[in-house]
């Protein structure tokens, strides 16, 4: 199946669980979103790699708790090849959905303390299936632990994750498929923020922060590495300038630094481990 399927399929689950989220939905957040950077970097990769990347997201908040679901379109230039001695880019589907309960909406207690407004739990998954000249990843994630919900201005959660993760690459130089591998249970700190300022016109800063632990063993016999995966942006509301309603359109900058990317230890030899990503951002809401 092409990764343009993946993405039709994870697309249309996206509008049905959006839909059905709605009905019992507090509040919620639906967006197209568009990313240009040409400054990504894969493993085993020394090329500075152009990508045009899609999204649609949506957030929504419920009785108990909130919802958080994405699914990115990755298109790689060609330094990032579809298959060996190929001219065309790679493509990657990657879809990630978070539930977070919160204890304090639960049971009708409020747990607040020092800095704290909330606790909760948050489970979720993230799949993944991409086209490369080499690996070809299938990644399949679960992930669960707890969250603690900060008193700040908009919402910054901060949790501690167990990852329970697995892939069945297959490389294109070889023809070999490999079995499906599950690596060493781990651990991830995560932070994800949504924050209002005012710098002379209102903005947002928005972002995640993830150090992961390392998974172990990876399917190759190798060792992995610790990873530290920052995604930042500062997002400004045009949609009044262009006679729309607030919370619109949006467009910005943004930044990513990953280094040891999947695991993958960054070296000399292998200095596409480690991103340095400047990015431009748009976003329309409905």
């Amino acid at each position: 199946m092409s990764h343009v399927s993946h993405l039709v399929r994870c697309t249309a689950a996206l509008a049905v669980f959006a839909t059905c989220s709605a009905q019992a939905a507090e509040w919620s957040d639906t967006y197209l979103g568009y990313r240009y950077g040409t400054d990504f970097a894969e493993p085993f990769n020394k090329n500075d790699i152009t990508k045009n990347i899609v999204n649609v997201s949506h957030v929504s908040g419920y009785k108990y708790g909130k919802n958080v679901f994405n699914v990115d379109l990755l298109m790689s230039s060609n330094l990032d090849p579809s298959a060996a001695g190929s001219n065309s880019g790679a493509h990657e589907a990657y879809a990630l959905y978070r539930n977070t309960l919160d204890f304090g909406k639960i049971n009708g207690t409020k747990y607040e303390f020092g800095p704290v407004r909330g606790v909760g739990a948050t489970v979720g998954f993230d799949y993944n299936s991409k086209t490369d000249a080499g690996y070809n990843s299938k990644k399949r994630m679960v992930v669960a632990g707890p969250t603690l919900m900060l008193d700040v201005p908009g919402f910054l959660d901060v949790s501690v994750l167990a990852m329970w993760e697995s892939n069945a690459p297959y490389s294109t130089f070889t023809n070999q498929a490999t079995p499906r591998y599950r690596y060493k249970t781990h651990a991830m700190l995560g932070a994800a923020w949504g924050i209002p300022f005012t710098a002379g016109i209102p903005l947002q800063f928005n972002g995640f922060l993830n150090f992961i632990s390392a998974k172990g063993k990876n399917e190759f016999g190798g060792a992995t590495a610790p990873e530290t995966n920052i995604d930042a942006q500062i997002m400004y509301d045009i949609s009044e300038n262009i006679g729309t309603p607030k919370n619109t359109f949006k467009i910005g900058v943004a930044y990513q630094y990953w280094r040891n990317k999947f695991g993958n230890p960054t070296t000399k030899s292998n200095p596409g481990a480690t991103a340095r990503t400047p990015m431009v951002r748009a976003e329309y809401h409905f």
